[in-house]
């Protein structure tokens, strides 16, 4: 697979000019496969060596290229002090790479920022639960009773009757979904539920009893707690905790690294049209680096964005780049790019 190998560049926050010293080193490959390989059983369309290391045949490479496909166009623009190993016939592309610039651009890099805007906005991301001081909580929690005309926690009116949930005993309502009848007695019922169980217990009361009150169990809320609960220690266990840190030190309510690409994001989209290239090291690194750090304000952030948003419809409309990539032309270049390899290793 080496020889085969024609292209290896860093990618990612290294290549844009923004990383800091807890980024990922990420990499990104365009290999060519045996002819053999191609026409048997052995095609290998993409490779993933590792989650920060991926690899492109070249005609799945090109087919991502006429898709406008982010990582790609990036990887054909890349600073030179990001590449690792060019083949001279990955030449080839970098020489028609402005052809693979379209108007599909608009969508690619401008949606893409817009997904980004979206994620940072929310304020129940996870990484907020942890200011919340999230815990996990029980049945009872999600039990009230009618008291006085009001409702009230269970756990509330147990403790100002002394009582202990243990002698409660409950009876379901016939057309009243989740509601209960409360028995007393100090021994003899089940009680109202288990320390580990996932609904309330029923008892059997004896004729004659009296309930003490009715009880609601709002189960809907108890399996929504339930589940976030476990979303949320899913990502304590998987969360990037250099980012997750780097974000509560800010004390801003966004994601800030979401925001400093869809900034960057939303100024190469505008930058296609106008200039006719794709720019990947960016000149306002540093103003992308603030973003980063939490030191411009939200607000600010969503103005310019929602600002310049509004002009991408206006600059691809008016803009004299191709709607899209000509497909005859990728066909007679992936098939030159691959002649040029078998002539290559001949010689």
């Amino acid at each position: 697979m080496n020889n085969n190998i024609i292209f290896e560049a860093i990618v990612g926050s290294q290549s844009y000019g923004t990383a800091t010293p807890q980024s990922d080193l990420d990499k990104k490959q365009v290999y060519i496969q045996e002819p053999n390989d191609i026409l048997g059983f052995k095609y290998m369309q993409q490779i993933e060596y590792d989650k920060d290391f991926v690899g492109y045949e070249v005609r799945r490479f090109v087919e991502l290229l006429m898709t406008a496909n982010l990582t790609t166009l990036e990887m054909l623009y890349s600073p030179k002090d990001c590449i690792l190993i060019k083949n001279p016939i990955f030449d080839l592309l970098i020489e028609n790479r402005d052809k693979f610039l379209t108007k599909q651009c608009k969508n690619s890099f401008g949606g893409f920022a817009v997904q980004q805007i979206r994620k940072s906005k929310g304020h129940d991301k996870k990484m907020n639960w942890e200011k919340e001081k999230i815990t996990r909580k029980g049945i009872l929690d999600f039990c009230y009773v009618v008291d006085g005309g009001k409702t009230k926690n269970v756990q509330d009116w147990l403790g100002e009757n002394g009582l202990n949930q243990s002698y409660c005993g409950l009876v379901k309502l016939d057309h009243m979904p989740f509601c209960y009848a409360i028995y007393l007695a100090v021994v003899g019922y089940k009680g109202i539920c288990s320390q580990n169980g996932n609904d309330v217990l029923l008892s059997s009361i004896p004729k004659g009893e009296k309930p003490a009150t009715t009880m609601y169990f709002n189960k809907d809320a108890y399996s929504i707690h339930c589940k976030e609960y476990r979303e949320y220690q899913g990502w304590l266990e998987n969360r990037n905790m250099a980012r997750f840190v780097d974000n509560v030190g800010h004390g801003q309510p966004y994601d800030s690294k979401n925001l400093l690409h869809s900034r960057r994001l939303i100024d190469m989209a505008l930058e296609i049209p106008e200039t006719g290239t794709l720019n990947v090291r960016r000149p306002n690194a540093e103003y992308l680096l603030q973003i980063r750090r939490g030191e411009i304000p939200l607000e600010r952030i969503i103005e310019e964005a929602e600002q310049d948003l509004a002009r991408l419809d206006e600059v691809y409309k008016n803009c004299k780049l191709p709607d899209s990539v000509d497909p005859e032309f990728a066909h007679e270049l992936v098939i030159q790019i691959r002649d040029a390899h078998k002539y290559f290793w001949e010689q």
